[in-house]
């Protein structure tokens, strides 16, 4: 009788002990298995940021088209610096030259030139400040991707024409297309606003100036 107890006692406490042993086995598999797939080895690679590529100067050319009031449209030449501030605001300065034409008054009235060939020619520079618009792409078939920005621009200058000098306003925009991360096209306009007294009176005078520029950034 007594040994039958103990077979049963025995019984009893093994059935108990494999359920909490094969729940631990179990748990210890899963958190293995986990670890595995959570914690991934990787290891962390030291960066120095002042090795990084920032190409905050942009150099660049451009020709255009300009309207000079009662001067007539000509082409347009000049060179540009910029700094970008931030990802956002861009300083930028500007130095372009221009050959002016005969006004209507002297073509039809057949008189004698107002202004001499060297006084014709039309020359500017300019300190402006930039702001970036609507960052973008540009899809060109399906394998070809270029970052855009659109941009607006304003600041204050001197003109050069006639022999004299004239505080110059300058505002206008553009578009920007990047073919890489260090050269830009870019299509620009541009209003060039001045007062001047060529004709014996004070004139306000608004000369738009139409460009095609290409900028390399370092």
């Amino acid at each position: 009788m007594e040994s039958r107890f103990q077979r049963v006692l025995l019984s009893l406490a093994l059935a108990l002990s494999l359920p909490l042993y094969a729940q631990e086995d179990t748990s210890e598999n899963n958190t293995t298995i986990l670890e595995g797939v959570i914690n991934p080895d990787i290891e962390r690679r030291e960066i120095d940021e002042s090795k990084i590529d920032s190409e905050n100067f942009e150099m660049g050319l451009f020709a255009g088209v300009m309207s000079v009031e009662d001067f007539g449209s000509n082409n347009s030449f000049g060179v540009r610096m910029a700094f970008h501030i931030t990802e956002d605001w861009f300083l930028e300065g500007t130095y372009g030259v221009t050959k002016t034409s005969k006004t209507s008054f002297e073509v039809l009235s057949g008189s004698d030139n107002l202004l001499t060939p060297e006084q014709r020619e039309l020359s500017y520079y300019n300190l402006s400040l930039g702001l970036n618009l609507l960052p973008g792409e540009i899809f060109i078939a399906d394998d070809f991707a270029f970052n855009t920005a659109l941009y607006i621009i304003g600041g204050v200058g001197n003109t050069q024409f006639a022999d004299d000098e004239f505080f110059t306003m300058n505002f206008g925009g553009g578009f920007r297309i990047f073919a890489t991360d260090w050269v830009a096209i870019r299509v620009g306009f541009r209003n060039h606003l001045f007062t001047h007294n060529i004709f014996g009176v004070d004139k306000s005078v608004q000369n738009l100036e139409a460009e095609l520029g290409l900028s390399l950034y370092f």
